[in-house]
């Protein structure tokens, strides 16, 4: 028997309707794991039939970490103004900026991927694997396997959600999409971190002053 509690859990889970949660929860004959794995499918089901619309309006978000440290810049798209402009689609955006924060994606998705960078991985793989000792026969198949956990590591729709490690990114957009009735889109991102790319010196402050006397001396 569904109950109230179940359903108030489930919707607290996957921010999905009431009806929504209910009915899942019916299917899956009150198993909570299962409920929301059928939610999900639904999710994705609704965002295939969306995925030819135009997501022309939507969001750019900004989001400032760290006391200054780290900043965010991130487009999210979907097709109306209206929606643009709703709380549930604000704290989604935001809440996608706050993990480009944190986990510091380098590409949008997995097709973003340079090939001669994913080659230069597959072979670093690939070297690893046999230098384990691994079977050539099974060597493939673990390159196959570990290529999808870089990919979890660089690209941000196969990222865990880092308020819900449950869900990727990925999940977050199609719950949402679900739940909204609109397409919605990532278009791009831009992460800033104070001193990136810039060489630092690694010579501390004793270091310095033995250096000035040094020279000091020498004169």
């Amino acid at each position: 028997m569904v109950t109230t509690k179940d359903i108030q859990e489930l919707r607290a889970k996957s921010g999905a309707g009431i009806v929504d949660c209910k009915n899942a929860l019916t299917e899956a004959n009150g198993n909570m794991e299962k409920a929301i794995e059928i939610l999900r499918e639904k999710g994705k089901a609704a965002a295939s039939r969306k995925a030819n619309r135009i997501a022309a309006e939507g969001l750019v978000e900004s989001y400032i970490h760290f006391g200054g440290r780290i900043g965010v810049l991130l487009e999210v798209n979907c097709e109306t103004d209206f929606v643009a402009r709703s709380d549930e689609f604000k704290e989604l955006v935001h809440n996608i900026a706050i993990h480009i924060a944190a986990a510091n994606p380098l590409y949008l998705n997995v097709e973003d991927v340079p090939t001669e960078e994913l080659d230069k991985e597959k072979e670093i793989l690939r070297v690893q694997a046999l230098n384990e000792g691994k079977p050539v026969a099974v060597v493939d198949k673990m390159v196959e396997g570990r290529v999808k956990k870089y990919y979890k590591e660089i690209c941000l729709t196969e990222q865990e959600f880092v308020k819900d490690p449950s869900k990727t990114i990925k999940d977050l957009i199609i719950e949402a999409t679900g739940k909204i009735g609109e397409k919605i889109k990532i278009r791009r991102f831009v992460r800033y971190e104070v001193g990136e790319g810039l060489e630092k010196r690694s010579d501390n402050l004793a270091e310095e002053v033995a250096k000035q006397v040094a020279n000091a001396q020498n004169k």
